[in-house]
């Protein structure tokens, strides 16, 4: 009688085999990764214009004088400061007169005091300047005293019945004194900037 064991051997094998891939769990499912979206890049900076006008109001008046040129320095230094041709002269036997730009046609509209050889004072009758603190040719008392906090101190003006002075020291910024100028109606007609005594003249050089 032949041995049934390599018979048996072979079923056990296969029982087995069979057994291993029954309890052989499922592969997982191959999952393709799905790229997530990129963030959109922020939009860039525009460039700044540096050559744009800037916004606002610009003014170069200040209680230490207009732009470079300084209340005090001699007349050549203010000159110089201004760097463009300005007119006026001095009348023979006089220590006191004005000079103004040379597109200005009207003198009390915009021009430069100097006495003793300094620069003194500055003097605007147009609209178009910028007083410091923010005052200018237009506004009535109302607005103006507002504008500045109640600093101004009001007196009676030399010729103009019923118009009035509004005067401010500038205090530790500089030994200056803005000084306004209001008609009647109560609306301001001038402005000056200057060092003491000159500030205070009512008739300009004259």
């Amino acid at each position: 009688m032949k041995s049934m064991l390599p018979i048996v051997m072979v079923v056990t094998l296969l029982s087995a085999c069979q057994r291993e891939e029954a309890g052989t769990p499922p592969a997982e499912p191959t999952t393709t990764a799905t790229s997530t979206p990129m963030a959109e890049a922020p939009a860039p900076t525009p460039a700044v214009d540096d050559t744009a006008a800037p916004a606002g109001p610009v003014t170069q008046a200040s209680f230490l004088g207009y732009g470079d040129m300084k209340l005090g320095s001699t007349v050549d230094e203010a000159r110089a400061a201004w760097g463009g041709e300005l007119n006026g002269a001095p009348m023979e036997g006089t220590t006191c007169h004005y000079l103004w730009p040379k597109w200005i046609t009207r003198p009390a509209d915009f021009a430069f005091m100097m006495e003793e050889g300094k620069f003194v004072r500055y003097d605007v009758g147009t609209d178009k300047e910028t007083a410091p603190g923010g005052g200018k040719v237009g506004m009535g008392i109302d607005e103006l005293q507002k504008l500045y906090g109640g600093a101004l101190k009001a007196s009676p003006h030399k010729y103009t019945q019923g118009g009035q002075y509004l005067a401010m020291d500038a205090g530790d910024v500089a030994p200056t004194r803005l000084v306004f100028e209001a008609d009647a109606s109560g609306k301001v007609t001038a402005w000056r900037v200057g060092l003491s005594p000159q500030v205070d003249y009512v008739e300009g050089c004259s």
